[in-house]
C-alpha cells in the first residue's frame, strides 16, 4: 500500500516553507507502516494527475504565482476533472488564489483556474498575525499564520473554519479558507500540517479511502508534542488582545 504525493513547482511555490507540509504527510504514513512516493514537479513540467494521490500547490511571491498560474491554465482541464473526481489537494495561499476565477495583484487582474467559485482583490495593507480556527475538519483548533494582501470572497464555498483568533478570508467575514470535495484551500501557512496532525490525517484518509476503498481506516499516532505545541499556539494567541 503506497501513496504517491505531489508538489506542483517547489521551486516557484516554496515562499514560508510550506514543502514541509509533503514531508509530514510522507512521514505520518511511514510512522504507519504505509508507502510513500514524493512526486515534486518543477516549473514547466507537466502533472500526470493520474499518478497523484495528494496534491500541494503552495504560495509564493506575485511574479512567481503568475508564472505557476501560466502552467497551470496550460492544464486546467486536467486540475478540474482531478478535484471533480475527488482527487485530494492542499492549496496553500497562493495556490488558494489561484484555484479561484482571479485575483488581483496591486496593478493588474491575473486569471485563475476557475476551480472555486472565489475571487481575491488586493489591499495595501497586508494581513499578517498568528491565527486560530475552529474547524469541522479537527477535534483541536487548527492553527497556523498568515500573511497576505488579497482579500477572498468565498460565495457559497463552505468554509475551514471559522476565525477565533486573526483574520481570514477577508479580514472581516469571520471565516479562513475554503472546503471544496476533497481540496483545502487555506491562507494558513506554518506549516500547516505539521502543526495541525488532524488536518494531516483528514487528508491522508481521504487520499487512502480514495485509492484502496472505504474500509480503509487510519491508526492513531503517540502525537502528544503535536498536541501541546497546539496548546501553546492557542493559549499565546488567547493571551493578547485579538481574540474574537
Amino acid at each position: 500500500m503506497k501513496l504517491t504525493i505531489g508538489c506542483l513547482y517547489p521551486d516557484l511555490l516554496n515562499l514560508y516553507g510550506d514543502r514541509g507540509n509533503m514531508r509530514c504527510l510522507v512521514k505520518r504514513l511511514e510512522w504507519r507502516g504505509i508507502g510513500a512516493a514524493e512526486a515534486p514537479v518543477m516549473a514547466g513540467e507537466r502533472v500526470d494527475f493520474n499518478e497523484m494521490d495528494i496534491v500541494i500547490l503552495g504560495g509564493g511571491s506575485d511574479r512567481e504565482e503568475e508564472l505557476a498560474g501560466r502552467y497551470l491554465r496550460e492544464q486546467r482541464e486536467a486540475v478540474r476533472e482531478y478535484v471533480e473526481n475527488g482527487g485530494v489537494m492542499l492549496a496553500v495561499c497562493g495556490g488558494y488564489q489561484l484555484l479561484g476565477e482571479y485575483y488581483e495583484t496591486n496593478d493588474r487582474l491575473v486569471e485563475g483556474l476557475g476551480i472555486l467559485d472565489v475571487r481575491t482583490r488586493w489591499e495595501p495593507r497586508r494581513l499578517v498575525h498568528n491565527i486560530v480556527l475552529e474547524s469541522p475538519l479537527s477535534g483541536e483548533p487548527v492553527v497556523g499564520f498568515e500573511n497576505h494582501g488579497g482579500r477572498t470572497d468565498i460565495g457559497g464555498h463552505k468554509p475551514f473554519g471559522r476565525v477565533v483568533c486573526g483574520y481570514g478570508n477577508t479580514e472581516t467575514s469571520g471565516y479562513e479558507g475554503v472546503v471544496y470535495k476533497n481540496v483545502i484551500a487555506t491562507y494558513l501557512h506554518g506549516p500547516l500540517l505539521p502543526k495541525n496532525p488532524q488536518v494531516c490525517d483528514y487528508l491522508l484518509g481521504k487520499a487512502l479511502r480514495r485509492r484502496f476503498g472505504e474500509s480503509i481506516r487510519l491508526g492513531s499516532l503517540p502525537d502528544e508534542l503535536e498536541h501541546r505545541a497546539n496548546g501553546s499556539m492557542v493559549k499565546r494567541c488567547r493571551s493578547r488582545r485579538f481574540w474574537l
